[in-house]
């Protein structure tokens, strides 16, 4: 399994076809079993996000900069949070529009956070 822990490309895959899967379930129709079957593959998703996840932060307490890696952990855990508040609420029909603007605060916190530390990219 040292495939998985070797770089951040195992971890990328996971949350962009993660947020484009809960995407695709968020803008279905209400009750219809699509939008049932996008939301449970959602939560593979994010098992597969937080799997992935752990196995980069244990990583990453190599650099030193634990703290860090912790905080980018929180970030990544709250806006999985998000994702499934909103499929949970929209299904529901309660209001949703706290949770997008939480979702994507706290995604783009998670990137910022990802990309600037040493296992990331730098694009700056």
């Amino acid at each position: 399994m040292d495939f998985l822990t070797n770089t951040t490309h195992f971890h990328i895959f996971t949350w962009v076809v993660g947020i484009i899967i809960f995407l695709v379930s968020a803008v279905m129709a209400k009750g219809t079993k699509g939008k049932k079957i996008t939301h449970m593959i959602s939560r593979l998703f994010y098992v597969l996000i937080l799997f992935s996840g752990i196995m980069l932060f244990i990583k990453g307490m190599d650099y030193g900069r634990g703290m860090e890696y912790g905080i980018k952990f929180l970030l990544g855990l709250l806006t999985i949070g998000m994702m499934e508040m909103v499929l949970v609420r929209s299904e529901k029909g309660k209001s949703v529009t706290m949770f997008w603007v939480l979702f994507f605060v706290f995604l783009f916190a998670t990137m910022f956070f990802g990309f600037k530390l040493p296992m990331g990219f730098e694009f700056f």
